[in-house]
């Protein structure tokens, strides 16, 4: 009879433990699972004349850190993008990263948001932040979010007012060959 009621308190103390972990720390746990692999995606909503359509969208989760994510962005031969996301808090940054093939910093750079709470393990939103505003002004009702499963990665923005939704979704269950370095990182 001990050993079962042990045995009870400790699966307690495990689920209770695990129910203390906010959305926030179970998204960025999931996400670095991924560090390393790269992925194929397709462009699932978008405006009539974007400039994505026809080419091959790429993820590449290439470094993770206990604070930092770094995911560059590939559309067709352009490595000039990286979503770049960092915990602290209990909130997640997002942050665009944008380079020249030379390396240099874009002028429009390093715009995006922070989550107002800790979210969902599969989805976390990112309100345009006051840097974003100030760099960008028609940028500033900006709302980015990721959706993240066992299947699906899924980068989606909406301008608050406006009809025109953007969404590119990866397949996780398919991993591809690591492109090479976006601009502006060495190998």
């Amino acid at each position: 009879m001990k050993n079962i009621f042990l045995l009870i308190t400790l699966l307690s103390l495990q689920f209770t433990v695990a129910q203390e972990k906010s959305g926030a720390a179970q998204f960025w746990e999931n996400l670095k699972k991924h560090c390393g692999k790269s992925y194929e995606g397709t462009l699932t909503s978008a405006p009539a004349n974007d400039d994505f359509a026809g080419k091959k969208l790429v993820m590449h989760v290439r470094a993770c850190d206990d604070n930092t994510i770094r995911i560059p962005f590939f559309v067709g031969d352009d490595k000039s993008r990286t979503w770049v996301l960092m915990y602290e808090n209990d909130r997640i940054q997002l942050k665009h990263d944008h380079r020249h093939k030379d390396g240099s910093e874009d002028k429009i750079t390093m715009y995006g948001g922070t989550t107002t709470n800790s979210g969902l393990s599969n989805l976390q939103m990112f309100p345009a932040d006051q840097q974003t505003s100030d760099l960008i002004a028609y940028a500033s009702n900006n709302v980015w979010w990721i959706t993240l499963d066992e299947k699906s990665y899924s980068y989606n923005l909406r301008r608050t007012g406006s009809d025109k939704v953007f969404t590119v979704t990866f397949d996780l269950t398919k991993v591809i060959p690591n492109p090479s370095a976006p601009w502006g990182t060495k190998e």
